[in-house]
């Protein structure tokens, strides 16, 4: 939609000055003959040499699209383009776009709320041409292109068509393996107009002036140029070109410890640029977020030497562009890669705490502890032994055999005693039954104890 709007006075090729009474229409010649027809009271006439016709209708935004009467009769309309291969119909909000290829010659009609500044024109051979392009590039290098947009080999000098012309570049991998680029697609680099900004020179001077950096992988790459338009494209394909990895290379020398400044040796590869002719450029980025601008003249050798300030650990980031001619007498500049390096923080060592000393106090000596002979433990362990087996087996005897314990005790001898005592159990009273009337026992045998002792 965009693109559309964009080329809606794509087909202006003329400038025209609306007087207070009758419009004047300057028409652009090609050969001796005019290549836009006017339009006078929506009607205008197409002849029999025209082999393709271009027609832009402006209309009042949100009205129906226009239908265009032949000169039989018959009519076309915006959906007879999908069923016709000679009719390209482009329907928008606020105009049409509409081209015809071998229309009948005759007569033309449109019908519709047609604004005064709708165009019918013929189309020559728009061409586009590019320059070639340098033989020796590097990554990151700018570079600068000019185009040209001419119709029948001339250039288009009306400020309309250039104005909205657009010119895009890409670089498309030829998938050669024995480069870093392989498989890497297609990279769409830049885009640019010829209205006098950005990189153009200058504006509506027919020439598309551009510039673009490679900041795309090295390898061999193949250029591409292309205008697109609702009514035209047009593509150039270059032949294949080689981008190069920057010709310069880096050393550093880290600041010892009692030093304050890094050293940054810049080489530069002599197959590719001419080392007198090169400047350097560029800002040091420190870690305390400190930056500092430098510049480093032409001299006649192979490397540049960069001072950075020793700014203890953390990350240094130093941005470099290069300016000079390579070994072909062109001058070129380039945007080179970051160069970054890191300094470690170090490890700081913690001092160990002294424990607080304490008064000195004699301590009482431990007194010895008491030790127990081999022997002796052998024979509490066996004593220990012998006493567990004998509770056992008295346990067995009682509740497993059911057998009582008989102990028998030794008799007790009275030292006192000339003679011995002998009692009969049996011959006691029988009962407690045979008593006498006093309540005294009666011997059954008339038997009496005789309890006398013997004289000394």
């Amino acid at each position: 939609m965009v693109l559309h709007r964009l080329f809606l006075v794509l087909i202006l090729f003329v400038s025209m000055v609306v007087s207070a009474q009758t419009p004047q229409i300057t028409m652009l010649q090609r050969d001796g003959k005019a290549n836009e027809i006017p339009l006078l009271d929506n009607r205008f006439r197409i002849d029999h040499n025209i082999e393709e016709i271009t027609l832009l209708f402006f209309r009042a935004p949100g009205t129906p699209a226009v239908v265009l009467v032949k000169p039989d009769g018959s009519k076309y309309y915006a959906t007879s383009s999908l069923d016709n291969d000679a009719l390209q119909w482009y329907d928008e909000v606020s105009y049409d776009l509409i081209i015809l290829k071998k229309p009948t010659p005759g007569p033309w009609q449109v019908i519709g709320q047609i604004q005064k500044n709708s165009r019918i024109m013929v189309l020559g051979d728009i061409e586009l041409e590019v320059e070639a392009l340098p033989p020796l590039l590097f990554r990151g290098e700018v570079l600068k292109v000019t185009g040209r947009v001419t119709n029948d080999d001339k250039p288009i000098e009306v400020g309309y068509f250039r104005d909205v012309v657009t010119l895009y570049v890409e670089f498309s991998s030829t998938n050669n393996d024995e480069y870093a680029n392989f498989g890497a697609g297609t990279q769409s680099v830049t885009d640019f107009k010829d209205d006098g900004r950005e990189f153009d020179e200058r504006p509506l001077d027919g020439i598309f002036t551009g510039e673009f950096k490679l900041n795309f992988p090295a390898g061999e790459w193949q250029p591409e140029f292309f205008i697109e338009t609702p009514i035209l494209k047009r593509r150039v394909i270059k032949p294949p070109i080689i981008i190069a990895e920057p010709p310069f290379n880096f050393e550093l020398m880290l600041a010892g410890e009692n030093e304050f400044e890094h050293g940054l040796t810049i080489s530069i590869d002599e197959s590719v640029v001419k080392p007198e002719t090169i400047i350097l450029q560029g800002k040091i980025f420190y870690p305390n977020g400190e930056e500092q601008m430098f510049t480093l003249d032409k001299q006649e050798r192979l490397y540049r030497q960069l001072a950075i300030k020793n700014y203890d650990w953390g990350r240094y980031s130093v941005e470099i562009s290069a300016f000079g001619e390579n070994i072909n007498g062109r001058e070129f500049m380039a945007t080179l890669p970051n160069y970054n390096f890191e300094i470690e923080r170090p490890i700081e060592k913690v001092p160990e705490l002294e424990a607080p000393q304490l008064p000195q106090t004699a301590l009482p000596e431990p007194e010895p502890e008491p030790t127990i002979s081999t022997g002796l433990l052998i024979s509490i362990i066996v004593a220990g032994n012998l006493v567990v087996l004998l509770i056992g087996w008295l346990a067995i005897r009682v509740f497993v055999q059911k057998k009582p314990i008989k102990i028998k005790l030794p008799a007790l001898k009275n030292p006192f005693k000339k003679t011995e005592e002998v009692i009969d159990l049996n011959d006691l009273g029988e009962d407690e039954n045979n008593t006498t009337a006093n309540g005294s026992k009666n011997d059954k045998s008339g038997d009496i104890l005789n309890l006398s002792m013997k004289d000394n």
